[in-house]
C-alpha cells in the first residue's frame, strides 16, 4: 500500500533481504486477507483507458521516451503484483512466498533502472498517462491462485517476452544503447519470472487433477481473450516453461479462423 515508488522499491528490496536471512516468515495468527481494490500508487501518472495512452512509436525521441515510461509503469505494477501474491495466497508452500519476494525485489530493481533512464532523458515516472490493466487483472484473479498464476505471469508478463526483443532491435537501430542495456536485463530476468509462474501453475494443476495445457487454453479463452497476440517469442517462452504444444495452442488462439 506504500504510494511512493522509491520507498516502495526500497522496502521491497529489504523484504527479500529479510526473507533470505530468515527474519521474515509467515505468521499463523496473521490478520485475514483483505481485498486490495487499489494498491498504493502515486497521484501521477493519470490512469486512462488503454486507447488514450500515448502512442509508443520508436521513430522519434518523444516516442521512445513514452515507451520507456510505459515500461516503468509495467515494472511498478509488477512490484505490487508480486507482493500481492505473497500476501494473498498464504495457503501456498513457503517456497512460493520466497519466489515472489525475489521477483518483487527484481521488479523493484527494474523500476529503478527504467526510472534512472527516464531521468537521463529529462523525464520522470508520472509524466505520461498510463492504464490500469495490470492491477485490474490482479483484482480479477484475487480469489484463485491458479487463475493468478495462469493469467498474470503466463499471459501478461509473457507478453513482455514477445514484444521486448522487437523493442530492443528497433532501439538498437535508433542508437539508444542505454535503453537497450536496460531492456536486456529486464528480458533476461522476466524469463525467470514467467518460469516461476509456469512452475506454480503446473504445481496447482497437479494438486487439482487438471491437465495443464488444455486448462490453460480454456482459461485464456474465458478470461483473457485478445491478450495473446503475436508474434510469439518462442525461445523465451520455451525457456519460461511453455511447451511446444502450448505454443501451438496459443498460435491457434491468435488465428482462430485457421
Amino acid at each position: 500500500m506504500e504510494p511512493d515508488p522509491q520507498r516502495k522499491c526500497a522496502a521491497t528490496a529489504q523484504l527479500w533481504v529479510d526473507w533470505q536471512a530468515g527474519r521474515l516468515r509467515p505468521e499463523a495468527d496473521a490478520p485475514p486477507v483483505a481485498r486490495v481494490a487499489v494498491a498504493g500508487r502515486p497521484a501521477r501518472p493519470e490512469l486512462v483507458p488503454p486507447r488514450e495512452v500515448p502512442r509508443r512509436g520508436l521513430g522519434s525521441a518523444a516516442g521512445r521516451v513514452a515507451l520507456i515510461h510505459a515500461v516503468a509503469h509495467i515494472e511498478f505494477n509488477a512490484v505490487n503484483l508480486a507482493l500481492d501474491a505473497v500476501y494473498r495466497f498464504r495457503e501456498m508452500p513457503e517456497a512460493f512466498a520466497g519466489d515472489w519476494l525475489r521477483i518483487a525485489a527484481e521488479e523493484a530493481r527494474h523500476f529503478g533502472l527504467v526510472s534512472d533512464r527516464l531521468a537521463e532523458l529529462g523525464r520522470a515516472y508520472g509524466d505520461f498517462p498510463a492504464h490500469n490493466g495490470l492491477w485490474e487483472m490482479a483484482c480479477k484473479t484475487d480469489h484463485d491462485v491458479l487463475l493468478r498464476m495462469a493469467l498474470v505471469p503466463r499471459v501478461l508478463e509473457a507478453r513482455g517476452l514477445d514484444v521486448t526483443p522487437g523493442m530492443i532491435e528497433r532501439l538498437s537501430a535508433a542508437g539508444d544503447r542505454e535503453t537497450v542495456a536496460v531492456l536486456e536485463v529486464i528480458l533476461r530476468e522476466e524469463i525467470g519470472h514467467v518460469a516461476a509462474g509456469s512452475h506454480w501453475y503446473a504445481y496447482l494443476c497437479r494438486a487439482r487433477g487438471l491437465e495443464p495445457e488444455a486448462t490453460f487454453r480454456e482459461l485464456v479463452k474465458t478470461h483473457a481473450p485478445g491478450y495473446v497476440q503475436g508474434p510469439l517469442h518462442a525461445a523465451g517462452r520455451l525457456a519460461a516453461g511453455f511447451s511446444e504444444m502450448e505454443l501451438a495452442g496459443l498460435e491457434a488462439l491468435r488465428h482462430p479462423q485457421e
